[in-house]
């Protein structure tokens, strides 16, 4: 679930970017007591996600706007589907428009993506995971979507998983180092994950007692063979310009996750028009 405090405060810093000291078009072509509704219509087949930070975009800009939906998020929806309708003042309607159609693209478009990965490791055992590579400030909403489209959140930041990664393991003085030093530190029952690049790197995470070893950038053949010398001692996580293309064959090799960055630095935004009928 979307913590909405957090989405409003998002949503109030993306309209006060765009508005300002006011809406001069919209100002200045209406009177500002025009009606009428604002239909959100799919101009391809999609996965549905951020309605309700759509809805709550037009709520912020004017709370007398009513919102009307008959999906939810995780719904396919195919071109020619009208998504939601807004109604009530046009120059609302049109001063958020553009900050609620973004919000609620990208989202479309992480969650549409995120359900193409997922069908092509279907038949394996492999979760398709998430990265911190996300659009700075909208780390929520990129999270949220990538779950409604099947996938499942890796960490959230910094502060709430370890991952020990290559740089840490240069700065530390090697693996058993780094690992040595996060054991006598960290909580319990927190996992350690060890990034890899290579068949002794496994061999070293494991001999330093990694909970989790991520495979990175490793080739196909590489990540099969890491995966039987692991032999279910730890977690395999598989990263690393992970693709449509390759991560069926990547998902066959018995790894466990999948964390794919694309999922959110590059999925394009879902096309979702708003067209507006004014009522007299």
């Amino acid at each position: 679930m979307l913590e909405m405090d957090a989405v409003r405060k998002i949503i109030r810093r993306a309209l006060e970017e765009d508005i300002r000291s006011g809406d001069v078009t919209t100002s200045f072509t209406l009177s500002g007591s025009e009606r009428g509704q604002a239909t959100a219509l799919a101009k391809e087949d999609l996965v549905v996600a951020g309605l309700d930070v759509f809805r709550e975009v037009f709520r912020v800009r004017d709370a007398s706007l009513v919102f009307e939906t008959a999906l939810s998020d995780g719904a396919r929806a195919s071109r020619g589907t009208i998504l939601a309708a807004v109604e009530g003042s046009l120059a609302s309607i049109l001063t958020a428009e553009r900050v609620a159609l973004n919000l609620f693209q990208r989202m479309c478009g992480i969650a549409t993506l995120t359900k193409q990965f997922v069908d092509a490791a279907s038949g394996t055992k492999a979760k398709i995971l998430d990265t911190r590579k996300t659009m700075p400030g909208l780390r929520i909403l990129d999270k949220y979507s990538v779950k409604v489209g099947g996938g499942c959140n890796h960490r959230y930041g910094l502060y709430d998983g370890i991952l020990i990664k290559d740089n840490h393991i240069e700065a530390a003085g090697g693996i058993a180092e780094a690992v040595r030093r996060v054991r006598g530190q960290a909580p319990l029952l927190v996992k350690i994950e060890v990034e890899v690049k290579d068949l002794a790197e496994v061999e070293e995470a494991l001999a330093a007692g990694a909970h989790v070893i991520m495979l990175d950038n490793m080739p196909v053949d590489a990540m099969r063979e890491a995966v039987a010398v692991i032999r279910g001692r730890a977690l395999v996580e598989a990263s690393g310009n992970v693709t449509l293309d390759t991560v069926g064959s990547i998902a066959a090799t018995g790894v466990d996750f999948i964390s794919a960055g694309a999922l959110t630095h590059s999925a394009k935004a879902a096309d979702i028009s708003l067209k507006v009928t004014r009522k007299t």
